[in-house]
């Protein structure tokens, strides 16, 4: 990661840190290095990404290399479950049962905090990778997922929207849905 991503990362995160409630056992897919776990620091979390380096527990949670649900060997539901920059990766045709899988996942009461970029971000991003500004991770996976997609997408899964805001100069979402009690 350049310095450029990790602003971008954080930024992210301390948005998203807000609607995460405390005190609850969080699954963060598409976690990399765990940076979301890090700085929330309960052990009880479970960060799942292909890309993790140093899986295993650790003092911040257990981080597993893998994919979301199919590695996932965690029979328990989640409190909470964070998607930070990870649905524009997921082919639009695999969306609706990936959707479905966190919902399985989900405590009743439970929430879902995941961030979405604008459309036009992929430009952006071409250009600053080109100038090595950013490693934009996984790039290649994007394919101009569209943000307004997101809510029809949850809600057929059974989740209601509570949250939907740009951030980042409007360039991203965050939407916060949450699971009937």
């Amino acid at each position: 990661m350049t310095a450029l991503d990790r602003i971008i990362q954080r930024w992210r995160i301390q948005v998203a840190r807000r609607y995460i409630p405390r005190d609850v056992r969080l699954l963060d897919i598409g976690s990399a290095d765990g940076e979301l776990l890090r700085l929330l620091g309960r052990v009880s979390n479970v960060g799942i990404d292909p890309l993790v380096e140093k899986p295993g527990q650790h003092a911040f949670g257990l981080l597993i290399r893998g994919d979301f649900p199919d590695d996932l060997a965690e029979a328990t539901p989640f409190d909470a479950i964070t998607l930070l920059a990870v649905l524009e990766h997921v082919p639009s045709t695999a969306q609706p049962a990936f959707v479905q899988s966190i919902a399985r996942y989900l405590n009743p009461g439970g929430t879902v905090v995941l961030s979405v970029p604008s459309a036009r971000v992929d430009a952006i991003l071409a250009v600053l990778r080109t100038l090595r500004l950013v490693h934009g991770m996984s790039l290649e996976q994007h394919y101009g997922f569209a943000a307004p997609s997101t809510v029809p997408l949850f809600e057929a899964a059974g989740l209601r929207l509570a949250v939907h805001r740009k951030f980042e100069f409007g360039l991203n979402n965050i939407f916060v849905f949450t699971k009937a009690a």
